[in-house]
């Protein structure tokens, strides 16, 4: 089968790769010429704008965007829109909002073109383990592409699904990211209050080790946080930042709208914030508090 393929950043080069090694015929584009150049070296077929890549696809093209979410995928879509020819599709493996990826499907539908979702997870390491893939779109046109799909997945009938229709797989990542907000959050602040314990000098990386065996608390995750605490037991040199892709906030804002109660996502999100805020006046307007109706003493700076 053969796919094109926009947007060579480190995870959308790594899917064309696993794709060749399959042997699907992939055409890449991509604004950086270089990126076209390593994959071709691979096997792939380059083309300098959206023009040459819907020519090399033979109809009922097929073209899979890993661009960022938000107006960059309207603009490849509306550069594409020429080209298109109906029963063409549009799958999105980003990670767009899945109330833009219905706002996409509907305008696509009308004139008689395919819009696929893909939520993908795997991030840098899909190329060796395989992507998860949930994916929302019409059941003729996920079937159709179902060699695509099968060939990213860790296995033929393993870590991928049709989930829904179009929306539903960038809802199912959205709740996946969530998730792992949570999850990462739990084990932040665990691993932290063991290096706090400094009596007991811990040794954290021969616990991620020991509970990566056995443990109810085994993950993947777990497994990225032992190797880091063995190259850097200390995190020299990482600054206590951490960024949001969206989805986490996308997650609070349904949980919001449908009732659903889910406070372990939304203090993970709250945390991330939290990070950012390198002068908290909040936190010294705590202190203050304290201070006027406790007396509690004041940390003055430098």
């Amino acid at each position: 089968m053969e796919l094109g393929m926009i947007g060579l950043g480190r995870m959308g080069a790594s899917m064309v790769e696993r794709l060749l090694r399959a042997g699907h015929r992939v055409v890449v584009h991509d604004m950086n010429p270089a990126a076209v150049a390593k994959v071709v070296c691979q096997g792939a077929v380059g083309a300098l704008n959206h023009p040459r890549l819907c020519a090399e696809l033979a109809p009922p093209r097929a073209i899979w965007l890993m661009v960022p979410a938000g107006e960059p995928v309207d603009q490849t879509i509306q550069s594409l829109m020429p080209q298109l020819r109906p029963d063409d599709t549009i799958l999105d493996g980003g990670n767009s909002n899945y109330k833009d990826s219905l706002r996409r499907a509907a305008a696509l539908n009308a004139k008689q073109l395919h819009f696929v979702d893909v939520g993908t997870s795997g991030g840098i390491w899909g190329l060796t383990e395989g992507y998860s893939l949930m994916v929302g779109g019409e059941t003729q046109v996920v079937e159709r592409l179902k060699p695509v799909f099968q060939a990213l997945a860790p296995a033929p009938d393993k870590g991928w699904g049709h989930v829904g229709p179009n929306g539903a797989g960038h809802f199912a990542k959205m709740v996946h990211n969530g998730i792992e907000y949570g999850l990462m959050q739990a084990y932040a602040e665990g691993f932290a209050l063991m290096r706090r314990k400094i009596e007991f000098q811990l040794n954290l990386h021969q616990i991620a080790e020991i509970w990566r065996d056995g443990s109810v608390v085994r993950s993947w995750l777990l497994d990225l946080i032992s190797k880091a605490l063995r190259e850097n037991p200390d995190l020299t040199g990482i600054q206590p930042y951490v960024d949001d892709s969206g989805e986490g906030r996308w997650t609070v804002f349904e949980s919001i709208d449908l009732d659903v109660s889910a406070p372990v996502i939304t203090l993970s999100l709250l945390e991330r914030l939290r990070s950012r805020d390198r002068e908290s006046f909040a936190a010294q307007l705590l202190a203050m508090m304290r201070h006027q109706f406790g007396g509690h003493p004041l940390k003055k700076e430098g």
